[in-house]
């Protein structure tokens, strides 16, 4: 049995009401609340982490952690030449560490293996503005295309010789690159738009009536926010 809400509508506020109710979290204690709470639920769903993204993840926070104890101030913890590193800093920045940590966590345990176009019908589903759900399923969809020809195109600079280095040539090449990447993706825009005006696009995905959500995914949506909104309040007594 699963703990996550099978309907993606479900699934979509449960998760933007979890991240609202951790974001605020105000100290250490109830934010490693949260990241406990959230590896409960990996390990009840016997759900693997996602030790690549945690990786990328944990590089930034470490920047955070040393950086974050100097910038603040308080009681002197540590003092490096002119530099004062603050207990309340160091607190600080565990806390945001601890909180993004989950909040990633959370999302990836809830929306790893969804298909994006799964998630533009669910966006529309609820409502979300409709210019913005096309922005989505666009980017999704030619995202891979745009990445592609930008490999080419840095391809064919280095056959014609071309070394990045720390000189005007190499940012004036760069600034060429990126143009031609602007005026190509936009050339292939209107090329789509186009065509879905040829198969009679009228400014609307076509889609029907979308089903009512289930008892128990309603159960599951509410109880998971639900948990940590107790920890935010346990968090702000």
């Amino acid at each position: 049995m699963t703990l996550w809400p099978k309907d993606l509508r479900a699934r979509l506020l449960a998760g933007f009401t979890a991240l609202l109710c951790i974001a605020p979290l105000p100290a250490l204690v109830p934010a490693l609340a949260a990241l406990v709470l959230v590896l409960a639920l990996y390990v009840l769903e016997r759900r693997a982490l996602p030790w690549r993204r945690l990786l990328h993840l944990e590089a930034f926070l470490l920047l955070v952690l040393i950086t974050v104890p100097f910038a603040l101030p308080g009681k002197t913890l540590l003092t490096l030449g002119p530099f004062t590193a603050s207990l309340e800093g160091l607190l600080r920045a565990l806390t945001l560490a601890a909180k993004v940590t989950a909040s990633v966590l959370l999302l990836s345990a809830l929306f790893a293996e969804t298909v994006p176009e799964q998630l533009g019908r669910a966006l529309r589903d609820l409502r979300v503005p409709e210019p913005l759900v096309r922005i989505f399923l666009g980017l999704v969809r030619y995202l891979a295309l745009i990445r592609g020809e930008m490999a080419r195109l840095q391809q064919a600079m280095r056959a014609r010789s071309f070394r990045p280095g720390t000189n005007l040539h190499t940012w004036r090449a760069y600034g060429w690159l990126i143009g031609m990447m602007l005026l190509r993706a936009l050339a292939r825009a209107d090329r789509v738009e186009e065509a879905m005006r040829l198969r009679h696009y009228a400014g609307r995905l076509p889609h029907g009536a979308a089903p009512l959500v289930g008892k128990a995914d309603l159960i599951r949506a509410i109880a998971l926010p639900g948990a940590f909104f107790l920890i935010l309040i346990w968090g702000l007594i």
